[in-house]
C-alpha cells in the first residue's frame, strides 16, 4: 500500500482540516428532565428559587434559644421543657430535615442531651444558627447553576429536581449516517455462516453503538455495493445527516471509489492518514456534511472512528470534551511502531502493566474485544521496548 497510496497527512493535522469544517448544531429539544441526563444544555439555567426555602434543621434533636443554654456543659447541664413549640426555657424536637421554628436559633444534636421524663438535659452550649440550614444554603435564586453547553449528570438532574424544574432546553442529538460498502457484506442475521467470501457487516453495528455512546443518534443506511454511482446515491441520500461515516472503499484498489466520490460531492480534505491501523482513511466534505471514509478492516476502522469520528461528533454536537481515561503503566513485552505514524497498539493492563496483544494486523477485530486499552505511539517513537513506561488510554 505504500508503494501506492503516496499521500500521507499527520494524524493531528487531518483532526485539525477536519474539524474546521463541522459546524456545532444549533438544533435544539424541550425534554422532561428524566430524560435529561447525557444531554447538553441549550441555556443558561437560572434557580426559579431557593434550596431550602424554608430554615431547616441539619440535626435530629431539640430547636432552642442560644441564650437558654448559655454555660451548659456536661457539668453544669441546662435543663429545658420539652413541647410542640419554641419560648424561654421551652425546647422542641425535630427532625433532620423539618422546618426550625422562627422564635429558635439554633438546633442542638440529640447527643449532647439526656432526656428526663418531659425535659432534657442540654450539656453544650451553641451559638446561634448552628445546626441550622439558612433559606438559599444550597442554591440562592437567580444563581447560575448550568451554563450552556453544561452535559448533564444525573446528580445534576436531582439538583434540577430540587428546583421544582421539570423539563430542559437541550441540543439535539447529531444524526451520523452510517453507510457499509462492499460486494462482500452481507446484512447481520441473513446468515450465521456466511458462505465462503462473503462477510456480517459488524461494523455497522459498532460504529452506531459507539456513535450512540457518544451522544448521537446513529441512522443506519443499507449495504451499498462496490459501484462509483451507488456510493454517490447513496451519500447525496444523507447529505441532510450532520455527519456521516462510511465503512470500506477507502483505499486505492480498483474499485475503492469512496474517497473519489466524497470530492465529487463536495471537497476531499485527506486521503492516507500517517495512523496505524488506519492509513487508507479518508476525510472530506460532501455537501456542507462533513464525512469519514474509515478503512473497511474492523481493527482499523475503529481506530479511525476514535480519533477522527468521536471528536467530530463531539463538535457537531455541542459535547464538551472529556479527557480520556489514561494509565501509566510498563510494558511486559515489545512493541513495534514505523516512525512518522501515529501507532494504537492493543495491550491488556494487569495492574501497574501492560502486556501487548498485537501490535499489528488490522482486521483483527477480536483482538480488540481482548484487550483492554490502546498504548498510543506518538509519530516521533519508533518502537518501545520491554520495561518502557507507556499511557495506555483503556477502550470504552
Amino acid at each position: 500500500m505504500d508503494r501506492i497510496l503516496k499521500e500521507r497527512t499527520s494524524v493531528s493535522k487531518a483532526r485539525e482540516l477536519l474539524l474546521e469544517k463541522v459546524v456545532p448544531l444549533e438544533r435544539t429539544d424541550i425534554v422532561p428532565i428524566s430524560n435529561a441526563a447525557g444531554r447538553v444544555l441549550a441555556t443558561t439555567t437560572l434557580a426559579p428559587r431557593n434550596v431550602p426555602h424554608y430554615r431547616r434543621s441539619a440535626m435530629d434533636g431539640y430547636a432552642i434559644r442560644s441564650v437558654d443554654i448559655m454555660g451548659a456543659s456536661p457539668t453544669n447541664p441546662v435543663m429545658l421543657q420539652i413541647s410542640d413549640y419554641v419560648d424561654e426555657g421551652v425546647c422542641c424536637h425535630l427532625s433532620t430535615g423539618v422546618q426550625v421554628p422562627e422564635e429558635a436559633d439554633a438546633v442542638i444534636m440529640i447527643e449532647d442531651t439526656a432526656t428526663i421524663g418531659d425535659m432534657i438535659e442540654v450539656r453544650a452550649q451553641l451559638h446561634p444558627g448552628k445546626n441550622i440550614g439558612d433559606i438559599g444554603e444550597d442554591v440562592r435564586q437567580n444563581e447560575i447553576i448550568f451554563n450552556k453547553e453544561h452535559l448533564l449528570r444525573p446528580c445534576d438532574i436531582a439538583v434540577l429536581a430540587s428546583l421544582g424544574i421539570e423539563e430542559v432546553k437541550v441540543f439535539s442529538k447529531p444524526i451520523v449516517a452510517i453507510i457499509p460498502t462492499g460486494n462482500d457484506l452481507i446484512p447481520l442475521g441473513d446468515d450465521n455462516l456466511p458462505a465462503p467470501g462473503k462477510t456480517l457487516d459488524i461494523n455497522s453495528t459498532m460504529i452506531g453503538m459507539y456513535v450512540e455512546k457518544w451522544g448521537a443518534k446513529a441512522r443506519y443506511c443499507d449495504i451499498v455495493p462496490e459501484d462509483r454511482e451507488l456510493i454517490r446515491e447513496s451519500i447525496v441520500r444523507n447529505m441532510d445527516a450532520d455527519f456521516i461515516v462510511v465503512s470500506g472503499g477507502t483505499s486505492v484498489g480498483e474499485r475503492d471509489f469512496v474517497p473519489g466520490v466524497v470530492e465529487s460531492l463536495g471537497e476531499k480534505l485527506v486521503h492516507g492518514v500517517g495512523l496505524s491501523p488506519g492509513k487508507p482513511t479518508a476525510l472530506g466534505v460532501a455537501g456542507n456534511t462533513p464525512v469519514l471514509c474509515m478503512p473497511g478492516y474492523p481493527a482499523a476502522g475503529l481506530v479511525a472512528l476514535f480519533a477522527f469520528g468521536k471528536p467530530a461528533i463531539r463538535k457537531v454536537g455541542n459535547i464538551p470534551d472529556i479527557p480520556e481515561i489514561t494509565v501509566n503503566v510498563k510494558l511486559t513485552g515489545k512493541i513495534s511502531s514505523r516512525e512518522g505514524y501515529v501507532s494504537y497498539a492493543r495491550v491488556i493492563v494487569e495492574g501497574d502493566t501492560a502486556r501487548p496483544l498485537m501490535t499489528a494486523g488490522a482486521g483483527i477485530l477480536s483482538s480488540i474485544a481482548k484487550s483492554n486499552g490502546f498504548a498510543i505511539i506518538p509519530e516521533n517513537v519508533e518502537g518501545l521496548e520491554e520495561g518502557n513506561e507507556v499511557d495506555v488510554v483503556l477502550i470504552e
